[in-house]
Order: structure tokens, then C-alpha cells, then sequence
């Protein structure tokens, strides 16, 4: 049974230490949509979408009101758009035509963002698929909402090195097409190993072909919740600490089931999982690098920084596991450079490196995130970094995901504003020795032997 204490701990979470719930994501299956034709297929595709959500928005803000539990966003992923339009988009604006109709009815329904603009190539790319990625840049400079990812790498497969190189220049035409809004669109565009099917968190959700037709993902946040937590056990032993992040997260993950529960019920759609992670915002005291600080590094990016994140990630899994059977997507905490105010501060410091937040990546969620770099950034050079990333996901058997910014017409030293959630961040330096050599090789990264497990 809840008792009071509980009630009363959960509402200063709320209302003090910025718990929110980040997300309710419904997952939509496209594959019934498939035709020959483009202009059915885009019909197809609008009502499909606009049937399954019309009310997600509204449902969302009924639970917010009758729980008083904040819901930040509500977002539709979609099955990867590749497979979806392989039989119809015979160009590269056949695609773009699509990525308008999931912009049209992501506005129509209210949501914030819809993923799924997505291609898997792991292995190797079909016409349709290389057709969509070339897309890319056109798509994300025309829409509002839409968010795109491509899988590019995985520990069964390897690393497409072909899809590396060609990630790495579709990065630099997306920048150059966005550039009068600080080259946006690359922040809406995610590189992924191992991507999870049932991811509810942008730019990288897309609705896997293992899923249901139609699912509720939640994904819930609580940096500011676990920081205060751990101010109260300073000085303590490194079993404490475990246990404080542990019990904390168990708590949050609770809100987080709860939500998903009622948003199932309410729209008559199976629930998925609830995603743990620790989603830092610009906002003071909701930041994933002030936890790191609270541990007991002076920034993050102090030698001991990747203890500490792994630290943090594991007991944040293992509270998160004890508190709901369907814990999924990609729960654990995000270090994104700037939608997290004490990582600005790290970078600003000289603390925080490109390398340095490569290393945590082995460790924490994801990768390299929202990470501003040069505007004369080569392509070669952004499908090294791509190839770096892909390559601890692969081995390490976990995801990794890189959301580098080249802005056009900055460099270092200089900040770029994003606004909203996304937040701000300074350019950071580039390793500029070059590896165009290694990335015009061509072809695959064969898989590690430990993937051999049939």
C-alpha cells in the first residue's frame, strides 16, 4: 500500500526537484500502409496515424491534471519510413513527400515530434533505403516535427563503413540546409548501433518491426530528484551512494509505470515499457553533470568522471528493473552537451572534451549528443567520429548514438542557441588530423567474434 510519506515525497519530487514525466510516445506500425502508389500511401499514412492519435495529446494532459504529475511532451514514432516507401518513392522527393504528410498530421493530433524518418543499414543499404538517407537533409529542412535516425551498426552485423562515409556528408548538407536557423536540422538527426526497437525518446524513436501495431512508451526523468537524494548521503560510503541513486530511481520509475498504465487504459492501446532515463534540460538543477558533481568531481570530465557515470547508470537500471517488469528503450542517463547546463559549464571550464565525453560514452546510455562542432567540420572527419562511436557500441554490445551540429559559420569559441528543450551550446574543437583514408575504404566493419553466440 502508498502511504502518506510516500504521497508527500512524490509531490516534492515534483514540485521541487523537477521530476517530470519527459514523454508518453505512442509506437504506430505503418506496414498495413504499404502501396505501390505515392499519393495512396500518403493518404494511407496521415489516417493511420491521425485515427491511433488523435486523442494522445488530450490524454496526456487529463492524466497530468487528475495525477499532477508533469507530462513534458507527447510523441508519435513510426515504422522506419524506408521500408514503408520502398515501393513507391522512386526519387528522393517521393520520400520528402512523406516526411511532409508525417509533419501534416504530427501538427493536425498536437504532438511535439514524430520519429521514424529511419533507415536500418547495419548490414548493407536497398535502393530505397540509400534513396531515404539522401533525402535526409531536403526532409528535415521542410518539416517542423520530424525527427530522423539511421542505423548504421550492430554487435550481430558490424559497422557499415559505406553507411558511415555517407552519414557523415548527409550531417554537412543537413547543416548547410538548415544553416539560417544555426544548421537545426542536425539536431533532429540521430546515428545509431544497436538502436532499440522501442526507444521513446527523440530524435532517435522509430517504431521497430518487432512491435505491435499500436503501443504507449513512457519515458520518465528525474536528474534534479536523484541530485537532491544524493545531497543528503555526502560524504558517505560508495555503498550508500548505490543504494540512494537505487531507491531513487525505483521511485521514479513508479510514476513512470503509472503514467503508462493509465495513458494504455485511456486510449485502449497495450502499454510497452517505461523508459528510466535521466533526460537532463537547460533548466538549473536538472542536470545529469551536477549529479556527477554531487558524487564528487569538481566538473564533469575530472578524472573519475566514468566511474562515476557508471556508476550512476547501473544503479539507475537496477532501481528501474525492481520497480517495473517492462523497463526497455534506452534507461540510464543521458550526458547530451546542450540541453544539460552543467555539461555547458564543464565544456566552458576546459574540463569536458570531445574525447573525454567519448570515453563516458562506453558507460553511460548513449553517446555523443547534441554536440556543436565547426562549421568547416570535414565529412571524412564526422564519419570518423561516427565510426568511433559505432565502434564501443558494437563491441561493448550496447547502443550508441552520435548527434553532432556542424554550424555553419561558427567555430570555436563561439555559442549557438537552440532555444526550448534543446538548449545551448559552445562549438567544441575537433580533432583535425585527418582519416579520410580510413573512411573511403569502403565497405564493413565485420562483426566481434563475441557476436557468435547461435
Amino acid at each position: 500500500m502508498i502511504n502518506i510519506m510516500e504521497v508527500t515525497e512524490t509531490n516534492d519530487m515534483i514540485q521541487k526537484e523537477m521530476l517530470d514525466v519527459r514523454t508518453i510516445t505512442m509506437g504506430i506500425s505503418l506496414l498495413d500502409c504499404i502501396d505501390s502508389d505515392l499519393k495512396l500511401l500518403n493518404e494511407k499514412i496521415y489516417h493511420k496515424i491521425y485515427e491511433s492519435a488523435k486523442d494522445l495529446v488530450a490524454v496526456g494532459e487529463e492524466i497530468s491534471r487528475e495525477y499532477g504529475i508533469p507530462i513534458v511532451n507527447k510523441r508519435i514514432s513510426v515504422t522506419p519510413i524506408a521500408l514503408v516507401g520502398g515501393a513507391a518513392c522512386k526519387s528522393a522527393e517521393d520520400f520528402v513527400s512523406i516526411a511532409q504528410t508525417l509533419d501534416r498530421v504530427a501538427k493536425e493530433v498536437g504532438v511535439n515530434f514524430i520519429g521514424g524518418y529511419s533507415a536500418l543499414v547495419s548490414k548493407g543499404m536497398t535502393p530505397a533505403e540509400e534513396m531515404l538517407i539522401r533525402s535526409i537533409p531536403q526532409a528535415l529542412s521542410c518539416t517542423e516535427r520530424v525527427c530522423s535516425s539511421v542505423n548504421v551498426g550492430s554487435t550481430k552485423t558490424g559497422i557499415n563503413m559505406n553507411a558511415v562515409k555517407l552519414m557523415g556528408e548527409v550531417i554537412k548538407e543537413t547543416a548547410e540546409y538548415t544553416r539560417d536557423s544555426d544548421s537545426l536540422g542536425c539536431a533532429k538527426l540521430v546515428v545509431f548501433c544497436n538502436a532499440p526497437d522501442d526507444n521513446p525518446f527523440m530524435a532517435g524513436a522509430f517504431h521497430g518491426v518487432t512491435e505491435a501495431d499500436r503501443i504507449i512508451n513512457v519515458g520518465v526523468s528525474g536528474p534534479g530528484v536523484v541530485k537532491k537524494a544524493l545531497e543528503k548521503v555526502r560524504g558517505e560510503s560508495f555503498e550508500v551512494l548505490c543504494e540512494t541513486i537505487k531507491k531513487t530511481a525505483f521511485k521514479v520509475t513508479r510514476v513512470g509505470q503509472l503514467v503508462a498504465k493509465e495513458a494504455s487504459d485511456k486510449l485502449g492501446v497495450p502499454f510497452g515499457i517505461v523508459d528510466l532515463s535521466l533526460a537532463p534540460t537547460p533548466a538549473v538543477g536538472d542536470s545529469v553533470a551536477d549529479i556527477l558533481c554531487e558524487i564528487g568531481l569538481e566538473y564533469a570530465g575530472a578524472p573519475g568522471t566514468t566511474a562515476a557515470l557508471a556508476l550512476l547508470n547501473d544503479q539507475v537500471k537496477k532501481g528501474g528493473v525492481m520497480a517495473s517488469s517492462y523497463v526497455g528503450g534506452l534507461s540510464g542517463a543521458f550526458i547530451p552537451v546542450s540541453e544539460d547546463q552543467g555539461m555547458i559549464d564543464a565544456v566552458v571550464a576546459g574540463a569536458l572534451t570531445l574525447e573525454k565525453l567519448e570515453a563516458m560514452t562506453c558507460v553511460c546510455s548513449v553517446g555523443l549528443d547534441m554536440i556543436a562542432v565547426p562549421g568547416d567540420t570535414k565529412a571524412t572527419t564526422l564519419s570518423g567520429i561516427i565510426a568511433d562511436e559505432m565502434a564501443i557500441g558494437m563491441i561493448n554490445q550496447k547502443t550508441t548514438a552520435v548527434r553532432l551540429i556542424p554550424v555553419v559559420g561558427k567555430g570555436v569559441g563561439e555559442t549557438v542557441e537552440f532555444g526550448g528543450l534543446l538548449g545551448y551550446a559552445p562549438i567544441m574543437p575537433v580533432n583535425r588530423f585527418s582519416c579520410d583514408a580510413f573512411v573511403n575504404r569502403g565497405g564493413r566493419i565485420p562483426a566481434p567474434i563475441h557476436s557468435f553466440k547461435n
